[in-house]
């Protein structure tokens, strides 16, 4: 077949707009430990990462390229092979859940600001908006939640209640943003992804693959 310059044109073009919103797990990733004796396994393998959590909690952060920060969905596959038991997301040291994603947003002053900030720094930022999406709990999918952690800056949004199995997502950054906070998205900073069985000291095993922003 015999293609058009036009053609090939918007082939390579479509193929550099995907290899340019996919978020790599290159080793770059910074875990983020809450106990010196507590933290999970990470596996970062391009564009998969696998977590193994055993009675132990951490997170894993990586700052989003500036030519993301605009980025208003985002994709990715995740699965659970082992699960924590369901759990109520909103209680404060009795909220395990098997894969919590985070985005980070920030007004874009702050954001040059503080690049290259940690991610203790940013969440505890008063100016700082959190959507988290929670693979785990005892809650319906779709529920938004208040976040134990970080109150007003952050919302629990349900996507799968706790245990196993495989599963593709899309979600509107912009809308639920503008659902949990009003008005719209500041400038999307940072993703962070951590799993969490320390108050059931339960077990994880999970991978999120093919996580991307547009």
């Amino acid at each position: 077949m015999r293609l058009l310059p036009a053609t090939i044109l918007a082939l390579v073009l479509g193929v550099t707009s995907a290899s340019a919103n996919q978020v790599s797990f290159d080793g770059s990733w910074k875990n983020q430990k809450f106990s010196l004796f507590s933290t999970n396994r990470y596996a970062q393998q391009g564009d998969t990462l696998g977590v193994s959590s055993d009675g132990t909690v951490s997170l894993l952060y990586s700052a989003v390229p500036r030519s993301l920060w605009s980025s208003g969905t985002a994709s990715w596959r995740w699965q659970v092979s082992q699960s924590v038991p369901a759990t109520d997301l909103t209680r404060k040291g009795g909220d395990d859940r098997n894969l919590a994603l985070y985005f980070v947003f920030l007004p874009e002053d702050q954001a040059r600001q503080l690049r290259g900030s940690s991610v203790a720094r940013l969440l505890n930022n008063k100016d700082v908006r959190v959507l988290v999406y929670v693979w785990g709990g005892g809650h319906a999918r779709g529920a938004m939640l208040p976040s134990p952690y970080l109150g007003v800056r952050g919302k629990t949004v349900v996507l799968r209640p706790s245990g196993t199995g495989q599963a593709g997502e899309r979600v509107e950054l912009s809308r639920d943003y503008a659902r949990a906070f009003g008005g719209e998205p500041t400038a999307l900073v940072g993703l962070a992804i951590s799993g969490d069985s320390d108050d059931t000291d339960s077990s994880i095993r999970a991978q999120l693959a093919n996580l991307r922003l547009n």
